[in-house]
């Protein structure tokens, strides 16, 4: 591969043509929607040839987290995948483009976190060069290729999930302004108390789904009530649940978080994509209440790393030494 440096674009109208689209999660689309939404700017690094062909690009987004109370401001960025590539890429691809963003971008932020790269060790010796520390982390999928999502479940299990159908409960997209601010108002009351869990601008879900093709959200209903609430992501055949939210306490005896669940298994499956991804069952703790709920519909755990490097140098060689492999 020809000896140059990966390029940084955070302009839309200054991204280069011919960009690789396949890969949702660092797409030009993708890319827009945040630009779009308070709070995040992207950051799309970009590698080409000397023809103008693009060799790979790789997706970071910066988000700005603030609150009142307790009193915070602070910068972090997140980066979902290792990017994409063209078939011709070839050499340290990866390498460069990490090397390129961490060095524009890991001065200003407070930590840096990549996850959801497509193997456990890829790219771990380049991590480690530019100081990332790993995580053990679960991942967990269910295939919807071989084997329908009604023979991965028990008996028991779709029992539950019909009795609560026959009692009225439906499941279906977001349509309107109205089912809008109801998708809204129950996906940040689910996460209030998760500060973890980051739900972006109300503008992230509205442009997400005004592309069905990218990314579809859904209610979960009984008889005017909202009891549940999803949305799941499509990319390159692949499904993946990025948010749910759901009243099991109020509505317990509808199962109001299985019938959400499964019904982001079902839409995927029917429309033949080859696996659906849950993207944040969380560490790999021996008890995991999350962990084993997603298990029961048939999926299949995947033991993994997320990747994270602190600007505070001290913290982060603590961390490295604390989470040393």
């Amino acid at each position: 591969m020809p000896d140059f440096s990966p390029k940084i674009y955070t302009s839309g109208d200054t991204l280069p043509e011919g960009l690789m689209e396949e890969n949702f999660f660092h797409s030009r689309q993708l890319f827009e929607i945040f630009r779009n939404t308070p709070r995040h700017r992207p950051f799309m690094v970009v590698l080409q040839a000397d023809d103008g062909r693009i060799v790979a690009q790789m997706l970071a987004v910066v988000r700005y987290r603030t609150s009142w109370f307790p009193p915070y401001y602070y910068m972090h960025c997140r980066i979902m995948g290792e990017g994409a590539y063209c078939e011709e890429a070839q050499g340290d691809t990866f390498g460069l483009m990490l090397q390129v963003l961490t060095s524009k971008l890991g001065p200003r932020m407070l930590y840096i976190e990549i996850s959801h790269l497509s193997h456990k060790m890829f790219g771990y010796r380049q991590l480690r060069d530019q100081r990332y520390f790993p995580v053990r982390w679960m991942s967990i999928h269910n295939s919807l290729h071989s084997r329908t999502p009604e023979e991965r479940i028990s008996r028991q299990m779709k029992q539950r999930i019909d009795n609560a159908y026959g009692r009225g409960v439906v499941t279906d997209e977001v349509n309107g302004e109205a089912d809008m601010k109801e998708f809204i108002k129950l996906l940040r009351h689910h996460n209030w108390l998760k500060p973890k869990r980051y739900i972006p601008a109300d503008e992230f879900f509205h442009q997400i789904a005004s592309q069905p093709e990218r990314g579809r959200l859904f209610l979960t209903r009984y008889k005017g009530h909202v009891i549940g609430c999803s949305t799941v992501f499509y990319s390159a055949g692949q499904a993946y649940l990025m948010y749910a939210a759901y009243r099991r306490k109020t509505f317990a005896a509808l199962r109001p978080r299985e019938l959400t669940i499964w019904h982001a298994i079902k839409h995927s499956h029917q429309y033949g994509y080859e696996h659906i991804f849950f993207m944040d069952v969380g560490l790999p703790f021996r008890k995991n209440k999350f962990r084993d709920f997603i298990l029961r519909f048939g999926g299949k755990p995947v033991s993994t790393y997320r990747w994270f490097r602190c600007s505070i140098k001290w913290i982060n060689s603590l961390l490295s030494w604390i989470y040393r492999d």
